[in-house]
């Protein structure tokens, strides 16, 4: 046993199962840091010998759990780049933790430390929530704990999605069109802000798209993999609107890369010179940015899914045509994207009043057959 006292409170210190643990008991009484430091003990030798299949488990490092989790998340799930994003940050910070070293004041602890780098709070809940389900039982018991006490979930606002204008879409498409034109530009940003606008696609959909998946002769393109199993295979028709950005685009593809090969991607990856059309392009946010900004306009690049979405309820396209485009699984899920926008409920209220007089007022009485002399 090791006490020691550093600051006007006692410590104490040992090793256990190759951890050297170093803790503050948070107590000027000697008596009670060495009880402190007996309970820590005997606390990890409890959860050490709880059982035997899972004993090594629980003296796992963070870090080594994380990575084997996450090998088998991406085998078992469609994407896994999230995933890999939100356990970095809960290895980063807890990684040199064991399993057994995370409580709920742990779990607190890496809540405070996102907040303070400036995470969101929806993403620090989800990062905790990776980080118990890769604790297994230990995390189920842990949750129950946070939630009874409600520090499971941190407050999140709930940001309504907007739906652009057709002044703010003009002002995007010119400035976009231009990018695509000049040399310095973006070839990519023009045909893809049309594929958003006009097909309601995911950002991962676009750029993942190739050309294979598009039809020009009975013009529809096919959406590859998806972010749902709703989402993936749907076909989408190519309006007038979207079939000449896209011829358009191939055009400029065959002179770039001397031809067209079904198996390349729409939008390539690298820059300038140095385009690959064999790889995905990985994103669009810099010159989407630069568009916003010159079009002084405030949004996501998602929130030109949601104008598409919107559009189409305002043009009364049925519920299930909605969903057959832009993928959605569910009716309660499309509920989530489509906001019709205050001038068309303003429309179809001034459309009662503007009703003609006449049809508010009681019908004259029906006309009686003459009588027979």
């Amino acid at each position: 046993m090791s006490i020691y006292a550093r600051g006007g409170v006692y410590w104490y210190t040992f090793s256990f199962s190759g951890k050297r643990y170093q803790e503050s008991t948070k107590s000027k009484s000697k008596t009670l840091a060495k009880e402190a430091e007996k309970n820590r003990r005997r606390e990890l030798e409890k959860a050490f010998n709880n059982v035997t299949d899972t004993r090594k488990a629980r003296v796992q490092s963070i870090s080594v759990v994380a990575a084997t989790y996450l090998e088998d998340y991406k085998v078992r799930h469609r994407a896994g780049t999230f995933a890999e994003y939100a356990l970095g940050h809960v290895t980063r910070l807890l990684g040199d933790k064991l399993v057994v070293d995370i409580t709920d004041t742990a779990v607190k602890s890496f809540q405070t430390t996102r907040l303070k780098e400036g995470a969101a709070p929806k993403s620090v809940n989800e990062e905790v929530t990776f980080l118990l389900r890769l604790l297994g039982d230990a995390g189920d018991a842990l949750r129950v704990r946070l939630r009874r006490n409600k520090a499971l979930k941190l407050k999140v606002e709930q940001n309504v999605a907007r739906a652009y204008s057709e002044d703010e879409k003009t002002r995007m498409l010119e400035l976009a069109k231009d990018s695509s034109a000049r040399r310095s530009g973006s070839p990519a940003i023009y045909p893809a802000l049309v594929l958003a606008l006009n097909a309601g696609m995911r950002d991962a959909e676009i750029r993942t798209l190739t050309w294979a998946q598009v039809d020009f002769e009975k013009q529809f393109l096919t959406v590859g993999r998806s972010k749902t199993a709703a989402g993936e295979g749907r076909t989408i028709p190519l309006n007038s609107l979207l079939l000449p950005a896209l011829l358009d685009h191939s055009v400029w593809y065959s002179r770039r890369f001397g031809m067209i090969k079904p198996d390349w991607y729409l939008f390539p990856f690298g820059k300038s010179k140095h385009l690959d059309p064999a790889r995905p392009m990985t994103t669009l946010k810099t010159v989407w940015t630069n568009i916003k900004t010159k079009a002084s306009i405030t949004g996501r690049w998602h929130d030109t899914r949601h104008t598409l979405v919107t559009e189409l309820a305002e043009s009364g396209a049925g519920d299930q045509t909605i969903m057959d485009i832009a993928g959605h699984v569910s009716r309660q899920m499309l509920s989530r994207y489509s906001h019709i926008r205050m001038e068309a409920k303003r429309k179809a209220l001034e459309g009662i009043v503007s009703k003609p007089a006449a049809q508010h007022q009681a019908p004259p009485p029906a006309p009686v057959a003459p009588g027979i002399a």
